[in-house]
């Protein structure tokens, strides 16, 4: 017999109050706990679990012989909320925050005038929080709410501020909306919130929000624990983790897809190098000159070829354009190479002494900037500030760890450097003792490589072993990723090519690997060219 649209409701709603049921019961309930709890008959209870469980709805527990949830439902509560790319990008963060601290870590987005529950990572400990998924919050009251509002406009917060009911659920919770105001304010300065018992005694939580490139703010994360362990000193110490981590997931969601995958590294015409490095345009020649360091040579790519201009006899440490030709430097001294093919064009070895530089760059005026190790007066810290082959340098910067790329903006008012060992970007400003960690690149996302600063002062490296090149903005969030095609980039520089406008030039090594490694990566060595909208 066909059924009817009304017993199909009927059907429909059964099945929902089924649901409803088990959403309601952490440990799971038996047929017959369903049963005497819906008033459904035995047989018509069977059909809709079988069927339930058959579509991934409920999971039957075998040994405890109870339903519960099943993933499914967590699959579609992602989807309504069109953000499986930010529990993606969160689950790495919220899994390191729950080793580092042995607590619970959450992910939540806002959802009307409440928090909504995504993601979850439970702690070590026996006694740890236990929000279940898909739970909704207050927002004044929890400290995943607050970060929301901290990130979002004035004008936005303030409507929702106005429109919250601000119910007590604690003696700790904000009830007066000018200390809730205020509390927003200050978790907006500092980066970071905190909720101190204010939706349940006993549980202390710190959070952040996530913003992306483009500002918009995509959600919130975590870190809860009972407030015995979480202390205040605790937290204190937490929240500018928590709020770096929040930072690293708003660079990778605010990634957009068509923007990741519109650009396109093409190799260059021409020989592949053992160990390319130091490429640098010359706007005045329209060209890009770089090194092959192991097997010493400069070379020139001029938009259609890519030739040979010098063949050295020591491996390359260093190049950069300098008056009229290029200085090399090598563990033997330094020399000048002419731009025009020739060996008379190969200067003579000048001595170094012992002031090799380990990073070298040129400024708008043509002044070389280097840092260089200190000498005893400076113990083992290193020196950054312009310098000449063959001279003293006087230190304009110190720093505990070495630079390995240098580079300054257009205007001239920054310079930038990386440091491979601790993945940190820093910024040095003149007039400023005090040198600025832009950001730090975890290790686990590829080894910085090569450095240059783009026309909007956008900040590009490579990752060697992570595959990409990245630009990160002058507030030290990534805004783009470009895929690469070999594991070992080495070198950046942005250019103005005739065929592709304005150009990121990347060069790339070809290391010692397996025959099944080159396989996977046989444009190794090559110079890349490619296209910045």
């Amino acid at each position: 017999m066909k059924t009817s649209s009304g017993e199909g409701t009927a059907s429909l709603d059964k099945a929902l109050d089924v649901l409803d049921a088990i959403s309601e019961a952490p440990q799971g309930l038996s047929q017959a706990d369903l049963s005497a709890l819906l008033n459904v008959p035995r047989t018509t209870l069977y059909r809709l679990l079988a069927t339930l469980v058959a579509r991934g709805f409920i999971r039957r527990d075998a040994q405890r012989r109870v339903y519960r949830l099943g993933f499914k439902c967590f699959e579609l509560a992602r989807r309504a909320h069109l953000n499986p790319d930010l529990v993606a990008a969160a689950s790495i963060e919220l899994r390191s925050l729950r080793d580092l601290t042995g607590e619970t870590t959450y992910l939540a987005v806002l959802d009307g005038c409440e928090v909504l529950s995504l993601e979850r990572y439970d702690g070590a400990h026996s006694q740890r929080s236990s929000a279940m998924l898909g739970q909704r919050k207050p927002l004044h009251c929890t400290s995943q709410g607050k970060a929301i509002l901290s990130a979002l406009d004035e004008l936005a917060r303030d409507a929702i501020i106005r429109d919250i009911t601000l119910k007590a659920l604690t003696p700790m919770t904000i009830t007066d909306r000018r200390r809730l105001q205020s509390e927003v304010r200050i978790t907006a300065a500092r980066g970071w919130s905190i909720d101190d018992e204010e939706i349940a005694l006993g549980v202390r939580c710190v959070g952040a929000p996530i913003v992306d490139a483009s500002g918009q703010v995509r959600g919130a994360i975590s870190v809860a624990g009972p407030a015995w362990r979480m202390t205040m000193a605790r937290v204190q110490g937490l929240g500018p983790e928590v709020r770096e981590a929040a930072r690293r997931i708003g660079a990778q969601v605010g990634l957009d897809q068509a923007t990741k995958n519109a650009c396109v590294a093409t190799p260059v015409d021409g020989p592949w190098a053992f160990h390319g490095d130091f490429p640098h345009w010359l706007p005045e020649r329209g060209a890009l000159v770089w090194a092959d360091t192991l097997a010493p040579a400069i070379r020139l790519f001029d938009g259609r070829t890519d030739r040979q201009l010098a063949v050295l006899d020591m491996p390359v440490l260093g190049l950069v354009p300098w008056h009229t030709g290029l200085l090399t430097i090598t563990e033997q001294g330094y020399r000048l190479i002419g731009f025009d093919p020739g060996a008379e064009q190969v200067g003579p070895l000048n001595p170094l002494g012992d002031l090799l530089p380990r990073a070298l760059c040129v400024d708008a005026q043509g002044q070389l900037w280097a840092c260089i190790q200190g000498e005893s007066s400076h113990g083992n810290r290193w020196r950054i500030g312009r310098w000449s082959p063959g001279t003293m340098m006087q230190a304009t910067w110190l720093i505990n760890e070495p630079l390995d790329a240098l580079a300054w903006d257009a205007a001239g008012q920054n310079l930038y450097g990386i440091a491979q060992e601790s993945g940190a970007i820093v910024l040095l400003q003149p007039g400023r003792t005090v040198l600025r960690r832009l950001t730090t690149v975890p290790k686990g996302s590829g080894r910085l490589a090569g450095l240059c600063v783009d026309g909007n002062a956008g900040v590009w490296t490579a990752l060697q072993d992570g595959w990409s090149a990245v630009r990160f903005g002058p507030d030290g969030t990534q805004d783009r990723m470009i895929s690469l095609p070999v594991p070992v980039p080495t070198g950046v520089a942005m250019g103005q090519e005739a065929s592709l406008g304005a150009s990121l030039f990347v060069t790339t090594a070809r290391p010692p690997m397996s025959v099944e490694a080159l396989a996977n990566a046989p444009l190794s060595g090559r110079l890349f060219a490619i296209a910045i909208d």
